[in-house]
């Protein structure tokens, strides 16, 4: 099959090792309008039980994934000055240019074709191909050309929300809940590189 995969992101470049691994025959192309090293965002995180997925799908990614992570068994909420610990989840976080790094790399050793600074702003120029992969996240260009036969949906709400970034090394999938004139702060933060590494957070506001 020949397949192409607009967006190449992590899900677009699993996709293809994956596809990659079931055939080696298959002539996969990957599409990413940014560069190699381009990304959004600090960190991801996996369960346990996603990683022993990861495992069983493709155990080379999965190797190099789990050197690069950060792990814990803790989920602390604080609230009202008052911490609550719940354990045994299994977590793990780990920077997103790291896992598209090994992703990458991954996919070029199975002989899947990466195309960076691409943007695809036609696709009947991959009409000849068996498998287009839209790919290329939330607002995606392809979803929105074909909406009559995609039809996706947007539910807008009134929460906000914005990334940052901690030199904090938390020891604990830790969510801050705080009270304020202008609404209900909701903070998650992790660690998502081993040692003591940056933090990421993501605090939302809505009332």
């Amino acid at each position: 099959m020949k397949i192409v995969s607009v967006g190449g992101g992590a899900a677009g470049l699993y996709f293809a090792i994956l596809m990659k691994k079931a055939d080696p025959a298959h002539e996969i192309t990957v599409l990413e309008r940014n560069r190699p090293d381009d990304t959004f965002g600090f960190g991801v995180v996996f369960s346990d039980a996603t990683l022993d997925n990861f495992r069983d799908a493709d155990p080379e990614s999965h190797a190099a994934i789990t050197q690069a992570f950060a792990h814990w068994d803790d989920i602390d909420i604080q609230y009202q000055d008052q911490v609550l610990t719940s354990t045994g989840h299994g977590f793990s976080g780990m920077s997103r240019q790291k896992l598209l790094d090994i992703l990458q790399q991954r996919a070029k050793d199975l002989g899947v074709v990466l195309q960076f600074s691409t943007e695809v702003s036609e696709p009947s120029q991959w009409a000849g191909a068996d498998l287009v992969l839209a790919a290329d996240g939330v607002n995606s260009s392809l979803r929105l050309r074909y909406a009559a036969h995609f039809q996706p949906s947007i539910d807008w709400r009134r929460n906000r929300f914005v990334w940052l970034g901690s030199t904090r090394p938390f020891p604990a999938f830790t969510f801050y809940f705080k009270s304020s004139p202008v609404g209900l702060w909701r903070t998650h933060a992790y660690q998502y590189a081993p040692g003591p590494s940056p933090s990421f957070s993501t605090p939302g506001k809505g009332r």
